[in-house]
C-alpha cells in the first residue's frame, strides 16, 4: 500500500476521532481503533466516504494479547507502521480518600500502560521517518488535579515514556513527541464524572487567555504536525495546546 499506517487508539470519539479524520483526510490509511465498535466504525464509514482508506478494529489497550495481535497483523500486512497516535485514556473523579487499588491501576493500565501495548510491539517493524504521538495533558505537565491524583500520575508518567523512547530511538529515525491538551470540548470533558461537566465552558473560560474551549480538530492538528516531515528535527518534546492557560496562570 502505498499510503502511510497510522495506528490511532480511542479513535471512536473526541480527540482520537479528529485525528483519523485529519489523517484519513490527507491520504493516510487509518486504523481505527476503540472498545466503542459503533464510534469506531462511524468513523471508518466517515473517512470513506470522504475518499480515505481506513478500517476498524475492536481494542482494548489493557490486553497484552490483543494488541500484539492488531500490531503483529499490521507488520504483516503492511510491513509496520508509519505513525501511532496513542490517544486511548479514561478520567475518573475519585477523591483520594476514596481511592482503591482498583482505580489507581485501571487508569495506569489504560491512560499509560495501554501506550506502552501498542508501542512495544510496533518499534521493530518501524522504519526510519516513523512517529509516535502521545497524548498527555497539562494535569500531568504543569498542575496536580484534584480528586484525579491518579490521572495526573498516569499522565506524567506519559512525559517519561515520551523522553526515553526518543532518546532511546533517536538514532534509528522513529521520533517521539507528545501533546499535552487543556481544556478541550470532549465528552470526558462534559461528562460530570468524569470532569467538568456540561458547564465546562463556563467554569473555564474565564481562566484561559483565549476566553475558550479548544476542539479536537485543534488538537488533532498538531499531532498532524507531529507526525509530518515539518517536524523531522522535533523529538523527545511534549508541545501544550491550552490557549494560553498555563503561561496565564502558572
Amino acid at each position: 500500500m502505498n499510503k502511510r499506517i497510522v495506528l490511532i487508539t480511542g479513535a471512536g470519539i473526541g480527540i482520537g476521532r479528529a485525528a483519523a479524520l485529519t489523517f484519513g483526510a490527507q491520504g493516510d490509511h487509518v486504523i481505527v481503533t476503540d472498545v466503542l465498535d459503533d464510534k469506531g466504525a462511524e468513523v471508518v464509514t466517515e473517512i470513506q466516504a470522504a475518499g480515505g482508506s481506513a478500517e476498524f478494529h475492536h481494542l482494548d489497550v489493557t490486553s497484552t494479547e490483543a494488541a500484539d495481535a492488531l500490531v503483529g497483523d499490521l507488520n504483516t500486512r503492511f510491513g509496520g507502521v508509519d505513525v501511532i497516535v496513542a490517544n486511548a485514556g479514561i478520567a475518573l473523579r475519585v477523591p483520594m480518600s476514596e481511592m482503591t487499588d482498583e482505580t489507581w491501576h485501571k487508569t495506569m493500565d489504560v491512560d499509560l500502560y495501554g501506550m506502552l501495548r501498542v508501542i512495544r510491539p510496533a518499534l521493530p517493524a518501524m522504519k526510519e521517518g516513523a512517529s509516535i504521538i502521545c497524548l498527555s495533558s497539562i494535569m500531568g505537565t504543569s498542575y496536580g488535579w484534584d480528586e484525579h491524583v491518579h490521572y495526573s500520575t498516569a499522565k506524567s508518567g506519559v512525559i517519561g515514556l515520551i523522553r526515553g523512547l526518543a532518546v532511546e530511538f533517536a538514532d534509528k529515525g522513529i521520533r517521539v513527541n507528545g501533546v499535552a491538551p487543556g481544556y478541550i470540548r470532549t465528552a470526558q470533558l462534559l461528562n460530570p464524572g468524569h470532569s467538568l461537566g456540561p458547564d465546562a465552558a463556563e467554569i473555564a473560560s474565564p481562566y484561559i487567555p483565549m476566553k475558550r474551549l479548544g476542539e479536537p480538530a485543534e488538537i488533532a492538528n498538531v499531532i498532524k504536525f507531529l507526525a509530518s516531515d515539518d517536524a523531522s528535527y522535533l523529538t523527545g518534546q511534549v508541545i501544550t495546546v491550552d490557549g494560553g492557560l498555563t503561561p496565564g496562570r502558572y
